[in-house]
């Protein structure tokens, strides 16, 4: 309620996010962990930031994925579900990172 408010402007969620919880305003969503492959909870979770903002804002999804690991390998098949789907998506590493947020 206090982030749908706008009391708050974080707000941290564990897999319970996937199906139980309306983010209408949520512009920005980090995903630290992607449950290996499911494709399903990453287009879940996809689904709670890109729904239509009252005021045209983008919405960004952000995966954080630990380079040369087996996690590596499952998100880029759940990029290519993705992409499937219609979605775009760029990869960036921790020093573009740094570059374009500072």
């Amino acid at each position: 309620k206090s982030f749908r408010n706008g009391e708050i402007k974080c707000l941290i969620v564990s897999k319970v996010a996937n199906f139980s919880i309306d983010l209408p305003d949520a512009n920005v969503a980090v995903q630290i962990s992607g449950t290996f492959g499911s494709r399903q909870e990453e287009a879940q979770r996809l689904g709670r930031v890109l729904r239509p903002k009252k005021n045209d804002n983008m919405a960004y999804f952000y995966t954080i994925i630990t380079s040369n690991s087996v996690e590596e390998k499952f998100a880029h098949n759940r990029q290519l579900f993705l992409t499937e789907q219609g979605y775009t998506y760029s990869i960036m590493n921790e020093e573009m990172f740094n570059k374009k947020f500072g």
